[in-house]
């Protein structure tokens, strides 16, 4: 590597490639990117509460160490669950009965009753037959596509797949291949080209693109695989609870249940904890809880987070007015947003991308919102392509109006001293 380097230039993806004698080297160089990160005012990696994880949150300012309270615009917690008494009192009833841990993995010695009813409400809720759970949202995709794809398959990714995702693709030691974001006209020519190349055909889509807030139009994706025989996998990870007349996610929002392969996510979004599942029918359920070896080699759920599962599903399916709450908000940032003249793509859910296309003024914009109290991501390459760089915004239902409108006001401030509205 360069000694002198321009870091004002460079992105995380530069630090990436090895080619170094020493394992470290590149390790170095990545320190000296983040000092100049730290030293441009820049550094909002971290960040640290000293809080629970609601609508405002206590913050512990990374420069000056002083506590502050911001309006949290960054969390993946929905329907507010992380907080929710049910959910909470769920936990440590558990905790007591089972103790901090399972003890050991599923399919040995860690399942305790709790688990498996977590498993069939998943089932239930999800519309499938059965259902499989993860310590983790990554290790479900990662596991489900390595613990059935083989050598031969091929695997067809929509090109905003989450990482979680690609990662089990490369894995698996199937092929790889992608097509152009929800273009079903592009999916349809790369399956046709497909059919007498490969042996067993895999599509997968997220339901909710996790950075664009868009929804996978699943009709349309339902016919073309069953027209060229390949399965259909979607990850519900920020579609469960948000979408949906009663919050399923997106089978229930296009009126397909029952009628996708897989369907798997995260428990860590709008449900507030953490872990993942994967459901189908009970024989994928049942081959993938010996072949997916992230679930294999993994201890169980521990049993706080199992009964806080159990209960966000419940509060789910039994407080629709928490959802109803989540999109008054959307509908509410939504047209306060488009008004200023944000480009937001075609976001339709809780997720609000704020595309800016220039990386130094992401990051100024992300500094300004944190000093006005506003705590947002900002989202660069290769998360997102270099010209589609953003600040990105989660909707909560706990988020009051004065919650919305003091976003409304420091996002307008920052715009317009950047120039981008």
């Amino acid at each position: 590597m360069s000694v002198a380097r321009d870091y004002s230039k460079l992105s995380m993806v530069d630090f990436y490639p090895g080619g170094d004698k020493d394992l470290f080297a590149k390790t170095k160089e990545f320190q000296k990117f983040v000092r100049f990160i730290r030293d441009s005012g820049h550094d909002l990696y971290r960040r640290t509460l000293v809080s629970s994880s609601g609508n405002r949150v206590i913050v512990q300012d990374k420069y000056t160490g002083e506590h502050k309270e911001m309006i949290m615009m960054a969390s993946n917690n929905y329907l507010g669950l992380t907080t929710h008494p049910k959910v909470v009192k769920a936990g440590l009833l558990a905790m007591e009965q089972f103790g901090v841990g399972a003890g050991s993995v599923p399919l040995l010695a860690g399942t305790i009753t709790l688990h498996k009813q977590l498993e069939e409400k998943i089932a239930r809720f999800k519309g499938c037959e059965d259902a499989i759970v993860f310590p983790a949202g990554y290790s479900s995709n990662v596991g489900c596509v390595m613990g059935l794809v083989r050598e031969g398959d091929v695997v067809i990714n929509d090109i905003l797949n989450h990482a979680s995702i690609i990662d089990g693709c490369k894995l698996s030691g199937g092929t790889v291949k992608a097509f152009p974001h929800n273009n079903m006209t592009a999916l349809r020519k790369l399956l046709r080209r497909l059919d007498e190349n490969y042996n067993a055909k895999l599509v997968i889509v997220d339901g909710v693109f996790s950075m664009d807030g868009d929804i996978a139009p699943l009709p349309e994706l339902i016919d073309i695989c069953r027209e060229h025989g390949a399965r259909l996998m979607i990850d519900e990870a920020h579609a469960t609870g948000v979408i949906g007349e009663n919050g399923r996610g997106t089978p229930e929002h296009w009126g397909v249940e029952g009628q996708v392969d897989i369907v798997a996510g995260t428990l860590s979004k709008a449900l507030g904890c953490i872990g993942g599942f994967v459901a189908s029918t009970k024989e994928v359920v049942n081959y993938l809880r010996f072949y997916a070896r992230s679930y294999m080699f993994s201890t169980a759920l521990p049993p706080a987070v199992t009964a806080a599962l159990l209960a966000g599903l419940e509060v789910i399916e039994t407080e629709p007015d928490l959802r109803q709450r989540l999109w008054d908000n959307i509908r509410y940032m939504r047209k306060n947003l488009t008004d200023m003249g944000w480009d937001m793509g075609n976001a339709q859910t809780a997720i609000f991308p704020l595309i800016i296309g220039d990386d130094f003024k992401v990051k100024e914009m992300a500094r300004m919102l944190n000093d006005m109290g506003v705590f947002v991501n900002p989202v660069f390459y290769p998360a997102v392509s270099r010209k589609l760089s953003r600040i990105r915004l989660s909707l909560m239902a706990t988020h009051t109006r004065e919650d919305l409108d003091k976003t409304l006001e420091a996002v307008e401030v920052a715009g317009k001293k950047l120039q981008l509205i």
